[in-house]
């Protein structure tokens, strides 16, 4: 159940972010909604997550899907193009992800 909190939690973050700039700085109501809900579920979810998971796992996956996603959704939405060193970046991203999850004998408390 834990990684279904977390997936929750980098959908309601993904919402959330890529929904700050189609808000023009709050001030397009349904963006600025979805901002608050987004978040407002995000952190919600990534709390019940952390109760299951270790926090280092859990904020390290968080982060770097919620980079892939937000940067897969600026492409389409905004027509963002990332460049070698952002799709680089990405890479080192997810392999330090990895590397935590996989490889790390950590534990949740």
């Amino acid at each position: 159940m834990a990684w279904l909190w977390l997936t929750l939690a980098i959908i309601g973050e993904v919402i959330a972010t890529t929904s700050l700039k189609a808000s023009k700085e709050l001030t397009v109501l349904v963006p600025s909604i979805f901002i608050v809900v987004g978040y407002g579920a995000a952190f919600y979810f990534m709390i019940l997550a952390m109760r299951h998971l270790p926090v280092a796992v859990t904020y390290s996956f968080w982060s770097a899907l919620g980079i892939v996603f937000i940067t897969i959704v600026s492409m389409y939405r905004f027509g963002e193009k990332p460049d070698l060193p952002a799709v680089l970046g990405i890479g080192l991203i997810i392999m330090g992800v990895v590397l935590i999850s996989f490889f790390s004998k950590m534990k949740a408390s």
